[in-house]
């Protein structure tokens, strides 16, 4: 059995002269990221590898849910491969995984996290909202054999403000 735990990056700016892979989390996005992140505290989940895209507001995101969730920064690594909109790269990723790995995080982007919970999940969500998180558990032993899997949880920013 393996889980999958796929974070969208917070709410960025868009009021900074930077290119895309530079934005910055606005205020919003660095207080949803904290709630959503201290909510998932509850569901005390094991994270054997977290992996975020390389783009700063996907970092920063990861940094704060790790902060929140009492993981060591150490076992946090970025790849530019899941700075992915489409989302090929984000299942090409997944499936290269190593096979001993049963709990894997993984902070990316829209398009790429919509459509790879519509395509593995049992749950249709229009949109992966800013911030959201959706675990999925999969009846496999090898990530390369990838298939279907059921969707467990969901945890959508709107869904938990006071």
């Amino acid at each position: 059995m393996k889980k999958l735990i796929l974070v969208r990056h917070a709410k960025s700016s868009w009021n900074h002269d930077v290119t895309d892979h530079e934005r910055p989390l606005k205020t919003r996005g660095i207080k949803d990221a904290n709630l959503v992140s201290k909510s998932l505290r509850s569901h005390n989940l094991s994270m054997e590898l977290i992996i975020s895209s390389d783009a700063v507001r996907t970092k920063s995101t990861a940094k704060i849910f790790i902060k929140n969730l009492s993981i060591n920064e150490d076992n946090l690594q970025f790849s530019y491969d899941l700075y992915d909109f489409s989302g090929e790269n984000l299942i090409r990723f997944i499936k290269t995984c190593d096979s001993t790995i049963n709990n894997l995080m993984i902070f990316g982007h829209n398009h790429a996290i919509t459509a790879f919970v519509n395509t593995f999940g049992t749950e249709y969500i229009d949109n992966v909202p800013t911030s959201g998180v959706v675990i999925i558990e999969f009846d496999i032993e090898k990530w390369r054999k990838l298939k279907p899997g059921k969707t467990i949880i969901t945890l959508f920013p709107r869904d938990i403000k006071p």
